[in-house]
């Protein structure tokens, strides 16, 4: 449980603050899976939204209890919490997980990281695909079951697949219901990149402190110009872009200055090499 009573996690979801300031908020259901239940996806959205406004925070890694990531769904407590109820409930439901599963993550103010530290099905690509980046482990399993079990898969899986992986790809797993693995997820661009299960951590901590060594505002304005402006016209495009410009520098004018003075007059910038160079002496 959490310490502290204003903090809306400790059940179904945990969080860890580090001294990077990555909050590392985890699936908790692992004699589950971490499968998603109704109500894991209310504490989930509580805490994604305390997160918003936590100074401990500056980046959130979405990572799983145990040997998993999520299973998806929790299909049972799901019907059970719906099944001859008004069509009302099934809708609140409903919405309760795509409110934080897309909705939350996809518009967030802070950057996100998918922590693939294990068993990934169903469900689960939803959050997966709506975190900024994805780093998975070489031997994590990823799987669309549904088909086994005669039904179609749930909530918007299928559209999560359609923003990440190859249409061949994507009808193979969907149709067949057969698993991969990290290296696979990688290669279809599913997960920015897999690595050993050993090293997965470091990594996730590496990325993290890349981003977080940027201006939030600048970064936020990135990712969210690209989200928006690749189903714009160019011209609605044009005049959406340029206001995130401008928004980025309205509120970290220093960042530019900075960035502007390392790049043109100091030369400790070099484009291409993705470190900062430091200045001769």
């Amino acid at each position: 449980m959490s310490d502290n009573i204003n903090e809306p996690w400790g059940n179904t979801v945990l969080v860890e603050f580090d001294e990077h300031r990555i909050a590392w908020v985890r699936f908790n259901r692992p004699d589950k899976r971490n499968a998603m239940n109704p109500t894991l996806n209310r504490e989930m959205f509580a805490t994604l939204d305390h997160l918003e406004d936590d100074d401990r925070c500056a980046v959130v890694v979405l990572t799983g209890s145990d040997d998993a990531f999520s299973a998806g769904m929790d299909l049972k407590e799901y019907f059970r919490e719906t099944d001859g109820k008004p069509r009302s409930v099934q809708h609140r439901v409903r919405g309760e997980g795509t409110n934080w599963q897309y909705r939350k993550l996809l518009n967030y103010a802070k950057p996100t990281i998918a922590m693939v530290n294990g068993w990934c099905f169903g469900g689960a690509f939803v959050p997966l695909v709506s975190c900024d980046l994805a780093i998975a482990s070489e031997d994590a399993t990823f799987g669309l079951s549904e088909v086994n079990w005669g039904v179609t898969p749930g909530n918007l899986v299928t559209r999560a697949l359609a923003e990440t992986i190859p249409t061949r790809d994507a009808m193979f797993y969907i149709m067949t219901g057969q698993h991969f693995d990290g290296k696979r997820a990688s290669e279809m661009r599913l997960v920015n990149e897999a690595v050993p299960a050993d090293q997965l951590r470091a990594r996730t901590i590496e990325l993290a402190l890349q981003l977080t060594s940027l201006s939030q505002w600048v970064v936020r304005g990135a990712k969210m110009g690209f989200r928006h402006s690749r189903l714009m016209s160019w011209e609605a495009a044009e005049d959406y872009l340029y206001a995130k410009h401008d928004q980025a520098i309205l509120f970290d004018t220093d960042a530019r200055e900075q960035g502007m003075t390392q790049f043109l007059d100091d030369k400790t910038y070099r484009p291409g090499l993705g470190t900062y160079a430091t200045t001769a002496e």
